[in-house]
């Protein structure tokens, strides 16, 4: 029937009618062919047309499939582990080498400004004597009846006795008891020593100071003001507050039966003394009121000086007799001895004097004096001669003899862990 309406068409209307009637009949043709598509994929899709799967047999039994284990997952798992916890040690152990290196910069920076900008302004500026005062001030709370117990020393018509002052500073009265006179070494702490002068009722006619440092010379002006008749001795290199006379190397002083005799010993300061009291007048030993330069198992820090100049001042009083007692300036005793301790282990004296110390400390008392003797026994500082010390600090930059330079340069390297010792 379309063919024969198309060929009524073609005759009736021409060929473009024709064909424009053929394209519709097409499309016509083409949507019913794709609508009876649909038709068929719907009813194969439906659940009724869905096949439904074989059950297995009963004979067979189903098992599951295993997944191969991976070679690399305990690798990968330790690595997960082990990295972080690995950058964490390193940086815990890097804290710890930059602390110990911080103190050590510390150390030697606190070296370097002693020797520069802080030390000049203790020195010469007012803001030193300032400080002094202020320590004064604390002492005195801290420390009503001073910072250790002394005894004093009785010799024949010679009295020695020490006057705690500051938080660990010694002065001294030495005592002609025939003729009543004292002679005051290192009085820091004017109110201190004149209670002692009123108590051992004596007339004070002489300052002995080793050197300008407040802690050993800040009583200087209180005293002799209130003593008209008292000299203040000391080297006139050093600056020292009110001196009335100075002295110079091996000068001598006399007081009533006392002679007691200057040594130059520069390196602490410039102008550095110490003092030995002559024991033959009264038949007792020689007395060493050594300030800074000589402590019980230490030594002072080189200030004004070098490693050289010191060696000479230790050698100075390495030169007098084992018997002479060592008054020094400070009470380092128990600290000194445990640096000691780290250099020369082995010491056997240094070990015995510690325990001696340590229950002089526990009580409180004194641990001066020592002997030089004893000193020669335990203090690294005079025994830089020693080859048992040189062996424990390294090989010296230069021979290892007993000549002055390899000493010095030893001496110089105990000073360095000394101050490091203490800054831990």
């Amino acid at each position: 029937m379309a063919a024969v309406v198309a060929a009524t068409a073609l005759k009736g209307r021409g060929a473009r009618n024709a064909r424009v009637l053929r394209g519709i009949l097409s499309g016509a043709t083409a949507n019913k062919a794709s609508q009876n598509r649909s038709r068929a994929l719907q009813s194969h899709s439906s659940p009724e047309c869905k096949e439904k799967p074989e059950p297995l047999s009963p004979e067979l039994e189903y098992i599951p499939r295993k997944r191969g284990k991976n070679p690399m997952k305990a690798v990968g798992l330790a690595w997960a582990i082990g990295f972080p916890c690995g950058i964490l040690l390193f940086i815990l152990t890097k804290r710890e080498v930059d602390k110990d290196r911080l103190k050590q910069m510390k150390a030697r920076q606190n070296m370097r400004a002693s020797n520069t900008g802080e030390y000049s302004l203790y020195t010469r500026t007012r803001l030193g004597y300032l400080f002094y005062r202020q320590q004064l001030r604390r002492a005195r709370n801290r420390y009503p009846k001073g910072h250790s117990r002394t005894q004093p020393r009785l010799f024949n018509g010679v009295k020695v006795l020490p006057i705690p002052v500051l938080s660990d500073n010694y002065s001294y009265l030495i005592i002609d008891t025939q003729a009543r006179l004292a002679v005051a070494v290192d009085p820091s702490d004017p109110q201190a020593v004149q209670a002692s002068i009123e108590k051992e009722g004596v007339n004070l006619v002489a300052i002995l100071c080793t050197h300008k440092h407040w802690d050993h010379s800040g009583g200087n002006r209180d005293l002799s003001r209130r003593h008209q008749d008292c000299r203040v001795y000391g080297s006139p290199q050093d600056n020292i507050p009110y001196l009335t006379h100075p002295l110079c190397h091996q000068d001598v002083v006399s007081v009533g039966r006392l002679q007691i005799r200057a040594l130059a010993t520069p390196g602490h300061t410039q102008g550095h003394l110490v003092y030995l009291l002559d024991g033959e007048p009264y038949e007792g030993p020689s007395c060493l009121f050594s300030g800074d330069l000589l402590f019980l198992s230490g030594c002072g820090r080189t200030f004004e000086g070098t490693a050289e100049t010191m060696l000479s001042s230790l050698d100075t009083v390495l030169g007098l007799g084992d018997d002479t007692l060592l008054w020094p300036g400070h009470e380092y005793a128990e600290e000194n001895l445990g640096f000691a301790g780290v250099v020369e282990p082995e010491n056997l004296a240094r070990e015995r004097k510690m325990q001696w110390v340590q229950r002089q400390r526990m009580e409180r008392k004194s641990t001066c004096p020592s002997t030089l003797g004893e000193e020669r026994s335990y203090n690294p500082f005079l025994r830089t001669h020693c080859l048992v010390l040189q062996e424990a600090l390294g090989p010296s930059p230069g021979p290892t003899g007993d000549d002055g330079c390899s000493r010095a340069q030893l001496l110089e390297r105990l000073r360095q862990l000394k101050d490091l010792h203490k800054s831990k």
